[in-house]
């Protein structure tokens, strides 16, 4: 069992960095590949990056790469989104969300656990 606890939202103007934070509690947090979505206003839940379980290997949609870094730190069961030269279509809610499938990763219901979410609004 894991329970996730997104932080970081907030607003920024265009071209600016927020960092996304989720906690995650349980001791075998090491185990899971965690990945970020976002959902954006109206629209469905779509997969931005993950990372795999030892933070050896990343993945990322197309129009986040090059922008977004995703990372973790398994001594204190957190994982991160560096979120720079942000666009007001990076606006959304994110969530953070555990599997096991690395070869799955792109697909929501792959993923067992999720966080409440956190907003990012890029004005602009």
């Amino acid at each position: 069992q894991v329970q996730l606890v997104e932080s970081g939202g907030g607003l920024v103007q265009a071209g600016g960095s927020l960092r996304l934070s989720c906690a995650a509690s349980g001791r075998t947090f090491s185990h899971y590949v965690m990945g970020w979505f976002r959902q954006p206003p109206g629209k469905e839940r779509a997969f931005v990056a993950a990372i795999s379980s030892s933070g050896s290997g990343t993945y990322y949609d197309d129009s986040v790469k090059g922008r977004f870094t995703i990372s973790r730190d398994n001594a204190k069961n957190m994982v991160y989104l560096q979120m720079n030269s942000l666009k007001p279509e990076d606006t959304a809610v994110y969530y953070c969300a555990a599997t096991v499938q690395w070869g799955w990763v792109l697909l929501a219901d792959r993923y067992a656990y999720w966080g409440q979410g956190t907003q990012a609004t890029v004005s602009s």
